[in-house]
């Protein structure tokens, strides 16, 4: 007589315990691929993150000067398992005409005030693909996810971030000092709703 295997409740239990969000989708710009974060990505992220313009106006739990391996324990320690946790969902950038070349990173976080961060690689700068970036995850964020608001902090003589918020129609809700890797600086908490960001987008197209 053949007898049908059952899983024990601890495999049931771990089966169940699995993290809806643990699956990230890629996606892409009209110049940009984004690909969700890979431990091998670590690789790349240590030639392009560690110069002082891209992480001056970043939190100061970035460590500073940057160690020749804060890269890789950043991906495996940190972003990856927040990943797991359904708590972030992180993306590298790429150029569609050189996908297997990284050149920017972006996230999005689970949180009261702050929902996104990224950064963009020197040479790339300037190009307006950040902003190309911040839209196809502000979708992801109202559209897949589902949340009904994005914030945003950022130091206030961070001019380039704010450029890119005040083109996404977000608008600053509040202000306060922070400390990011450059000291401690007035900052502006940048905000913009699920309705506001759709009927922008209608308005768009």
């Amino acid at each position: 007589m053949n007898k049908t295997k059952r899983k024990s409740p601890s495999s049931d239990k771990k089966t169940k315990s699995l993290p809806r969000t643990r699956k990230i989708a890629p996606l892409e710009t009209r110049r940009l691929l984004l690909r969700p974060l890979e431990l091998a990505d670590a690789e790349q992220i240590q030639m392009h993150f560690p110069h002082w313009e891209i992480v001056r106006y970043l939190r100061n739990i970035v460590p500073w000067p940057y160690p020749a391996d804060g890269a890789l324990r950043y991906v495996r320690d940190s972003a990856l398992p927040a990943i797991e946790r359904g708590e972030a969902w992180h993306w590298t950038l790429r150029l569609k005409t050189e996908p297997q070349q990284v050149i920017g990173f972006i996230s999005l976080i689970k949180g009261k005030s702050e929902n996104r961060g990224f950064w963009m690689g020197l040479p790339w700068q300037g190009r307006g693909l950040m902003s190309e970036a911040c839209d196809a995850v502000t979708d992801y964020w109202f559209d897949v996810l589902k949340f009904p608001v994005l914030r945003v902090p950022k130091a206030t003589e961070n001019a380039a971030s704010r450029r890119i918020s005040e083109k996404q129609g977000m608008r600053v809700v509040g202000t306060e000092e922070r400390d990011y890797v450059s000291g401690r600086l007035p900052g502006e908490i940048w905000e913009i709703t699920a309705e506001e960001w759709r009927k922008r987008r209608r308005a768009r197209h």
